[in-house]
């Protein structure tokens, strides 16, 4: 079983950067990759970035690309969710969970070991 635990959310002025970590415990050497996910108030969970736990393979949803960067910290068995210029669009709670196939996929039924999320709110 392995153990998800997000951090470094809060509130934040649009345009800004934050960075979300993803720390992993357990046994990690069973996980193909992470995955972060993000749930605004009345919708539906979507992915926004994953990686394969070798970090060879990257996945982005079209909304995201080239303002977000997912990576990942071998040693400290941590993936990371790089955020620059926040939007309000961008206020959700923030998941990561562990990937079931490789390459990541965009699905979250492919996904398990759901952390408990951390609050991202941007301010226009």
């Amino acid at each position: 079983q392995v153990q998800l635990a997000e951090s470094g959310g809060g509130l934040v002025r649009a345009g800004v950067s934050l960075r979300l970590s993803c720390a992993a415990s357990g046994r990690t050497y069973w996980t193909h990759g992470v995955g972060w996910f993000r749930q605004a108030s009345g919708k539906e969970r979507d992915v926004v970035a994953a990686i394969s736990w070798s970090g060879g393979s990257t996945y982005y949803a079209d909304s995201v690309k080239g303002r977000l960067t997912i990576s990942r910290a071998s040693a400290k068995n941590t993936v990371y969710l790089q955020m620059n210029s926040l939007q309000s669009e961008d206020t959700a709670v923030y998941y990561c969970a562990t990937a079931r196939t490789v390459p990541p996929g965009a699905e979250s039924i492919l996904y398990d070991n759901w952390g408990q999320g951390t609050q991202v709110t941007v301010s226009s």
